[in-house]
């Protein structure tokens, strides 16, 4: 793995510097278990002076730009992202554990993200509103101001895009505070956007512990929008936090989103998006597929064909780019196998293997596929973040409805059947942000609004809907008789 940066510092207001506290935390390779080196621990001091680096951007070169220059600045980082694709991937297939092909996908959306916010930004229109005689009236969309940023280790580079890469665009001046667990690709970012040019202080990069940097983010009386995605526990925390400065936060909190098969499907177009969306990542992703909800008429044949599935999965080091990595930590790895634990073989359909060349040291966990459990059981209703996929039959409709709903969670739902009807209906009665019809994530889509419900948070991320939420809205009322 080749850094161009230092891994040891925080990037403020346009420069790499120490951390105030002058303390270091680990890094661990989640294949070996083993350490890789030591990121910055930046404290309540170092975001104090990242905001203020912020401030001074806003009332410097970066609030004085047009939307027009801000895009072409996002379109440049965008081609310098895509000129380190494997760099990029090979940092992040180390830090977070997953198969080097998923890493490059990433580093891949990174650059896409940054084109497509670079191209949108000049093009966040306000309108005119027809009112009383004697006046016109008008709305603009302006920054928040100073944002801030927490954003998970389980994709870094696709978050830093969605969050940062909107935030941007619509004018606003970020401060990032990436996982601790893998923030190797966002201070690789950090780098990246100081070779496009960004103006100082327009983006900066604090790394450290959330308890600690964290919560000086979320609560700085400065900020002017949260954005976190994380877990439900967490951003409970940061809403209350936000509450206090009366500040908007955007929520993608978890996810336990089902895909329903009808007995009218096409299994063999199904068999790959319903094994996959439940083992991306070691099914260390919200959005993850951990529900499958099969017609009964067509329960024991798909049983058989996903069984067949499992089988053939593969586990091992994120180098080896197979199926499955490791999981982040030794500590997701207890929380997972608690998980498995509430149950017993009788229920489990079928594992993946972990290849016996995996370092010894890896948080591995081979696939499981469990069947013969009931709807409300926890494995059913709770998120894992693990590669552990339920499948549970249903009789029709209004039964697969009551299952799939019957969770606190609503981030992504799908629905396999050749019946268009049953389509439209299945699409407005899942509660979830963003549903599927014969097929699974639709390939990423940054186009595409995202976000959940309930548990799953609020407020939407990619495609214009994001910038729309990282701008405020401003009516302007003339009166010239």
């Amino acid at each position: 793995m080749q850094l161009w940066f230092d891994t040891e510092e925080v990037f403020v207001g346009g420069r790499w510097q120490l951390p105030l506290s002058d303390e270091k935390l680990p890094i661990e390779d989640p294949s070996t278990g083993t350490g890789i080196g030591f990121i910055a621990r930046g404290g309540a001091a170092d975001i104090d002076r990242a905001v203020a680096a912020a401030e001074a951007a806003l009332d410097g070169e970066w609030g004085r730009m047009t939307a027009a220059e801000r895009g072409r600045l996002l379109a440049k980082l965008g081609r310098l992202v895509s000129e380190k694709i494997e760099a990029l991937a090979q940092i992040e297939s180390t830090d977070v554990g997953k198969p080097l092909s998923q890493a490059r996908n990433d580093a891949i959306a990174l650059a896409r993200y940054l084109e497509f916010y670079g191209g949108a930004a000049d093009k966040v229109m306000g309108e005119t509103i027809p009112f009383n005689q004697g006046f016109t009236v008008y709305t603009l969309r302006e920054p928040h101001g100073v944002t801030g940023h927490i954003i998970p280790w389980n994709y870094p580079m696709q978050i830093i895009g969605r969050s940062v890469g909107a935030a941007l665009a619509m004018g606003n001046a970020c401060v990032l505070k990436p996982a601790e667990e893998a923030c190797l690709s966002a201070l690789a970012f950090a780098d990246l956007a100081r070779q496009a040019g960004l103006p100082d202080g327009a983006l900066n990069v604090v790394p450290g512990l959330g308890e600690e940097a964290g919560a000086a983010l979320s609560a700085h009386p400065s900020v002017r929008h949260l954005s976190f995605t994380g877990s439900v526990g967490v951003g409970r925390m940061i809403q209350a936090a936000a509450a206090n400065n009366i500040v908007p936060v955007t929520l993608e909190l978890g996810g336990k989103s089902p895909q329903v098969v009808f007995d009218d499907a096409d299994l063999d177009a199904a068999l790959p998006f319903l094994v996959n969306a439940g083992i991306q990542n070691a099914g260390q992703t919200c959005s993850a597929s951990s529900r499958i909800l099969v017609q009964e008429g067509i329960y024991d044949e798909l049983c058989s064909r996903m069984a067949a599935a499992y089988d053939g999965l593969t586990v091992g080091a994120a180098s080896a780019d197979l199926h499955v990595g490791p999981l982040i930590s030794a500590r997701q790895k207890e929380i997972v196998e608690g998980f498995l634990a509430q149950t017993d073989a009788n229920h489990i359909l079928s594992r993946g293997r972990i290849v016996e060349d995996a370092p010894a040291g890896g948080h591995y966990i081979a696939p499981t596929l469990i069947s013969g459990i009931a709807p409300d059981h926890s494995l059913a209703r709770d998120e894992i973040f693990g590669p552990v996929q339920v499948i549970l039959p249903f009789r029709d409709e209004d039964h697969a409805v009551e299952i799939a709903n019957g969770t606190d969670y609503g981030l992504v739902a799908s629905c396999w059947s050749r019946d268009g009807g049953r389509q439209m209906r299945m699409a407005k009665r899942l509660k979830a942000g963003q549903v599927f019809l014969n097929n699974y994530g639709a390939a990423g889509g940054v186009e595409l609004p995202f976000g959940g419900i309930g548990h799953s948070g609020h407020g939407r991320e990619k495609g214009f809907e994001a910038l729309y939420g990282f701008s405020v809205l401003k009516t302007v009322a003339a009166y010239h008789g």
